[in-house]
């Protein structure tokens, strides 16, 4: 994992490791088997292995592929010194998917009150899904 080491954020007085972390040990990242291999402030990059959360039709679920995204999304919206929670996010899917996926979140837009984030979603070179996420800011 990379990211770039530094003080405590004002919003959580977290490190960004120490918030890194929460998120790895979270019960449904666990559940999921989600790591996080790089994030910093408007920015993650998240792995998934699809084994164990296939559908009837022997590719990735949905459910799966969404949830990927979302925590994705969730960090590169935590990981600065605003703490953000969503409030609007859609998905589309555009290909099946199996083995390995890689979601990566980015920050698009921000008015200081909502941000925008658009997540990619990849299983090698192909793009899986496509994922967009405004987040609210809360006040400390």
């Amino acid at each position: 994992m990379t990211h770039a080491p530094g003080p405590s954020t004002p919003a959580t007085g977290k490190s960004l490791p120490e918030i890194i972390a929460e998120f790895n040990e979270s019960e449904f990242a666990r559940l999921l088997a989600m790591t996080i291999t790089d994030a910093h402030d408007g920015y993650a990059r998240v792995t998934m292995d699809c084994a164990g959360k296939m559908n009837p039709s022997g590719v990735a679920h949905g459910g799966a592929i969404f949830a990927l995204a979302d925590h994705a999304f969730g960090i590169a919206s935590n990981c600065g010194s605003t703490h953000r929670v969503a409030v609007s996010v859609s998905i589309q899917y555009l290909v099946p998917a199996t083995g390995m996926l890689v979601a990566e979140a980015r920050q698009v837009a921000d008015t200081g009150k909502y941000a925008s984030f658009q997540v990619m979603v990849y299983a090698g070179e192909r793009t899986v899904a496509t994922f967009d996420g405004v987040a609210f800011a809360l006040q400390p």
